[in-house]
C-alpha cells in the first residue's frame, strides 16, 4: 500500500526553544503556544479521499473525526490529551491508504511526543501512545516511513504501511520523564536498517546502536 503524508506538516528551521509570552522569566517551551482556533484538517491522496479532522474548543483540540468516501459514516473520538498545547506546524498526519491514519505531534509546553493510530475499520479500536520519539523534534531523526517510541527500557520501531517492527534494548530500565525527554534521551537516529541513540544511564551518557531488520 502506498504511504502518504498530509501536506499540513511543516518543520521549522529555526530553534524550537522559544519563550512563552515574550517574558524573559517565562519557562522555555518546545513551540509557540498561541491559541489554536481552527479545526486542523488533513487529507490523504487516495481516490476514496480519506481525511482526519481535529476539532478545537477553548484553544485546545477537542475531538478527532476520520473517515473516507464509502465508509458509510464518520468515526469519532474525544481528544484525550486535554492538558497538551498543540501547534499546527508541529503535527503530522500520515495516511496508509484507507487502512489507517496516524497523528504524530509534540506538546508545545514540554516537547513530549504523542502518537495516535486511527484505523478506518469500524471493528478496530484507535490507540494512543504518550512516549513517541517523533522527528518533529529536531534532535530525533526518524525515517518518514517509520515511527519510534520507548517504554523506558527499549526503543521500538514500526513501519506505518506494513506494521513490521524492530527494537533495541537500553540494557536496563531507565527512569525517563517523558515531559523532560532530553534529560534522558539526548538524540536519536533511526533508519530502516539501523537504530542509534544517545541515552543517559545513571549519571553518564552512553551511545547505543544496533543494525535492525523490520519483520
Amino acid at each position: 500500500m502506498k504511504l502518504l503524508i498530509a501536506p499540513l506538516f511543516m518543520i521549522a528551521t529555526v530553534s524550537m526553544l522559544v519563550s512563552c509570552g515574550g517574558s524573559s522569566s517565562a519557562p522555555a517551551t518546545f513551540c509557540d503556544t498561541t491559541c489554536l482556533k481552527d479545526t486542523l484538517k488533513f487529507a490523504g491522496n487516495h481516490k476514496l479521499e480519506p481525511f482526519v479532522y481535529l476539532s478545537v474548543k477553548d484553544c485546545k483540540p477537542d475531538s478527532i473525526i476520520w473517515s473516507y468516501k464509502g465508509l458509510g459514516s464518520n468515526r469519532k473520538t474525544k481528544f484525550d490529551y486535554t492538558s497538551t498545547s498543540v501547534n499546527k506546524d508541529y503535527i503530522r498526519c500520515i495516511f496508509n491508504d484507507t487502512s489507517a491514519a496516524f497523528i504524530l505531534f509534540n506538546d508545545c509546553l514540554t516537547g513530549r511526543g504523542f502518537q495516535i493510530k486511527l484505523p478506518f475499520s469500524k471493528t478496530e479500536n484507535f490507540s494512543m501512545r504518550t512516549s513517541g520519539i517523533n522527528s518533529i523534534d529536531p534532535k530525533f531523526s526518524v525515517s518518514e516511513n517509520l515511527m519510534a517510541y520507548t517504554d523506558r527500557g527499549n526503543i521500538y520501531i514500526e513501519e506505518f504501511a506494513t506494521g513490521k517492527k524492530a527494537m533495541m534494548t537500553f540494557g536496563e530500565k531507565l527512569d525517563i520523564d517523558y515531559d523532560a525527554i532530553h534529560e534522558h534521551i539526548d538524540s536519536v537516529n533511526v533508519t530502516n536498517s539501523r537504530i542509534w541513540v544517545k541515552v543517559k544511564k545513571g549519571k553518564e551518557w552512553a551511545v547505543l546502536e544496533k543494525n535492525i531488520t523490520l519483520e
